[in-house]
Parts: structure tokens; C-alpha cells; sequence
């Protein structure tokens, strides 16, 4: 089985294959659909060798099938054909449940994606539980606009990293996981990790992708 993983994010398409050692990215945006996504990740991957796709992708997906449109990238996501474009069987996940799969080490874990926006996901016993709890109220707005890329960068890194640390509280009180995995690409500014937490990797997300085909865990 070989199998190619695409990380779908709102800055960056990175893509990485069975038996390949370096990813590649191909920038996304705003307006960025699947009729442009396509043609660019097979170019990209013109040289590499895949019977199977899996696809982490930022919005919400159930039973294989996208739900909603993204927030970060254009239109036509819910209603594209993936395994008729690529030609073979395609695993469609959340983007930060694959991270999440990928960061798993057992126990009861939530995995906090920090990049264009927030992404979370719990794995308890082998089953992987997509969540939305960027969308929840939090102060003024939600989670996501407090922990997102935009406020990042305009308050700044210090205000950033304080509002990381008082939502790892609030989600440590409502989920009660054993553990918090703190990923994505805005993870790495942390100063200081809060207590019951580690760093992910973005590399974790490939990781996920390929265990979704080669183990057993439910969705």
C-alpha cells in the first residue's frame, strides 16, 4: 500500500507520499478550490507512486464525506468528486484530527492545531472525536478569534501566548483529557508550554495520514 497525504490549510497545501523523506508545499489562500488544488498536487506528485489518498482537510467531515465549505479557502469542496479526480480510494479527515492521529500516544488526548485558525480534535481509546471548539464562545467572540493567525499578528505575540494559556485552562475544565498536544504552525512561538501539555509537529499530520490506512482506529 502506498499512500499519499494531503495537508489542507489556509496559508499551505503540503503534500508527502509513502517512502518520500520531503514534503511539498503548494500555497493555498482565500479563494483556493479543489478544480485548482487537483492539477497542482498531481504535478507535484507526478513522480511519486500512490494506490491510496488520504486528505486532512480544515471544515467538517463525516463518514468520509465534507459537510461544510471551508472558512479559510474559496468554494466547491463539498460536492467535488476526490476519488474520481485521483483515480483511487480517498480517506477524507479532519485536518486536525489527522494531526491529532499522528500526535497519539495512547491515553485520553486533545490536540489544539495554533495556525490560520483553530483546529481540535480528541483521540480516546483508538477513536478519533473531530470537534469545532474553535467555534465556542469565548470572551468577545470565540476561541478562534482570540488563538487564530489574525490576532497573532496584530496584538502580538505576547497577548497571543496569554490567551493560549487561559483557553488550555477552559478546554483542560470542559474536556478533561489526560493530555493536551498544542500543534500547528503558530505552536513553535510558544515561550513557555503550559503545564499537561506537549508540542505537536506539523510533520505529525503526514504521520496520521498514513496510520488512518495502516492501523485500526475509529472515526
Amino acid at each position: 500500500m502506498k499512500i499519499l497525504v494531503i495537508d489542507i490549510g489556509g496559508s499551505n497545501i503540503k503534500i508527502l507520499a509513502t517512502g518520500q523523506e520531503e514534503r511539498i508545499k503548494i500555497p493555498s489562500g482565500s479563494d483556493f478550490s479543489p478544480e485548482e488544488m487537483i492539477p497542482q498536487v498531481k504535478e507535484q506528485a507526478s513522480n511519486w507512486d500512490y494506490d491510496r489518498v488520504t486528505m486532512g482537510f480544515p471544515g467538517i467531515v463525516k463518514n468520509n464525506k465534507i459537510l461544510t465549505e471551508p472558512i479559510n479557502l474559496g468554494d466547491g469542496w463539498e460536492k467535488y468528486d476526490f476519488e474520481g479526480a485521483f483515480g483511487c480510494p480517498v480517506k477524507i479527515i479532519n485536518d486536525a484530527a489527522m494531526q491529532a492521529l499522528g500526535s497519539y500516544e495512547g491515553k485520553k488526548m486533545l490536540f489544539m492545531g495554533l495556525g490560520t485558525g483553530l483546529g481540535t480534535a480528541m483521540i480516546v481509546n483508538n477513536t478519533i472525536i473531530p470537534m469545532e471548539a474553535a467555534h465556542l464562545p469565548f470572551k468577545k467572540a470565540t476561541f478562534e478569534a482570540y488563538l487564530g493567525k489574525p490576532y497573532f499578528y496584530s496584538k502580538g505575540m505576547k497577548r497571543w501566548e496569554g490567551q493560549v494559556h487561559r483557553a488550555v485552562k477552559h478546554f483542560f475544565r470542559a474536556f478533561q483529557p489526560e493530555e493536551i498536544v498544542l500543534g500547528g504552525g503558530n505552536s513553535k512561538h510558544l515561550a513557555e508550554i503550559p503545564e499537561g501539555c506537549r508540542l505537536g509537529n506539523n510533520k505529525h499530520a503526514f504521520k496520521g495520514g498514513f496510520r488512518l490506512w495502516e492501523e485500526d482506529f475509529n472515526l
